[in-house]
């Protein structure tokens, strides 16, 4: 599960590489995920998410707790 958001759900999506040669192999595509550490006012702690680029946006666009509330529903563990 490392290369999964847990607020968007973004993960690996798969396709092919094509040469030059127009051969074809698998690769994979992976969601640009980061670690971020947030302050959780209603817990009183930081709280560590793991996060694509949009995922973070979003976050600072409704806030952390409603982000978290997000995450939770999703049945993950903060």
């Amino acid at each position: 599960m490392s290369a999964h958001c847990m607020l968007t759900g973004a993960q690996p999506g798969f396709g092919n590489r094509i040469s030059h040669s127009h051969r074809r192999t698998s690769r994979r595509f992976d969601p640009n995920i980061q670690s971020k550490r947030y302050w959780l006012p209603s817990e009183g702690r930081y709280v560590r998410l793991r996060l694509s680029a949009k995922g973070i946006k979003t976050v600072d666009a409704i806030g952390v707790e409603a982000a978290v509330v997000r995450i939770r529903a999703r049945g993950l563990k903060v």
